[in-house]
């Protein structure tokens, strides 16, 4: 938001929806992410915050905006990156694939469209393997 941080993203996938209770504080809503392949940060002002056993998140830390989601638990999924859909200059083309955490989302707010929708339950299991 205060462009004390820019990025280059390569590899950049379809976006997903969370939903869990620390994402929407996070976020203020769903986190909105889009999975990359890699990630170059020019600036210094990336804080990098360690929010659960199995992840991290990365904020500005001159203006506080949310910059990523990434998996550090050993396995199949380490090193997988969310960056905020907020952050990407070009959002054509990118699709939303799935919704986690569906079962803690709020009644207040609905994603319109269908894709899979993982409860709390289904994503433990499919990280925890």
């Amino acid at each position: 938001m205060c462009g004390a941080v820019t990025f280059v993203a390569r590899g950049v996938g379809d976006a997903s929806a969370c939903h869990c209770g620390m994402c929407r504080r996070w976020a203020g809503g769903p986190w909105i992410g889009a999975h990359v392949e890699s990630i170059e940060w020019n600036g210094a002002a990336v804080t990098t915050i360690k929010s659960s056993e199995w992840a991290e998140r990365g904020f500005c830390n001159q203006c506080g905006s949310g910059l990523f989601y990434r998996i550090t638990a050993d396995g199949d999924h380490k090193g997988m990156t969310s960056v905020s859909l907020g952050t990407l200059d070009d959002q054509s083309g990118i699709e939303m694939t799935r919704e986690w955490f569906i079962d803690k989302k709020p009644d207040c707010y609905a994603l319109e469209g269908e894709r899979p929708r993982v409860t709390e339950a289904e994503a433990f299991a499919m990280f925890s393997q």
